[in-house]
């Protein structure tokens, strides 16, 4: 079956990610499948960056490792079985990337019901299914 499952989490509502995190532990104790989170912080362009409180960016990197960190722990996996990454940048290209230098072959994330804007400009899941490197599942949210 699958080896390596990326699951992003999104740092703006990581209890959200909850389906493809259960569905990850499943096939990590069914078959052996290691599991490898990683949650994308947006990157704050310069000007904005200088409205913002100093060490905006550094706090929010830090936050989101931490709460990585806690859902990595609530797992019933052994430490090995599950790693974790935070990136900068935007979440589809992000994930891609992730997916490649880490070598999974299997991304199982959570998506949201498609709205009005994502039929004209597209979400992030949709990008993240056609231009993935591997296999790619994608849940409905607990949002429909």
């Amino acid at each position: 079956m699958f080896k390596k499952i990326l699951v992003p989490i999104d740092p703006a509502e990581p209890a959200f990610a909850n389906p493809a995190v259960e569905k990850a532990v499943r096939f990590a104790k069914d078959y052996g499948a290691k599991i490898h989170l990683v949650a994308v912080c947006p990157e704050v362009q310069t000007f904005v960056a200088s409205q913002l409180p100093e060490g905006f960016q550094d706090r929010e990197f830090t936050e989101t490792r931490n709460n990585l960190d806690a859902i990595a722990a609530k797992l019933e996996l052994a430490g090995e079985m599950i790693d974790s990454q935070v990136r900068v940048g935007s979440v589809y290209h992000e994930v891609l990337e992730e997916a490649e230098s880490s070598g999974c072959d299997l991304i199982l994330m959570t998506s949201h019901k498609p709205g009005l804007s994502t039929y004209f400009i597209g979400s992030n899941a949709a990008h993240i299914v056609r231009h993935a490197p591997c296999s790619v599942m994608v849940l409905r949210g607990p949002d429909g």
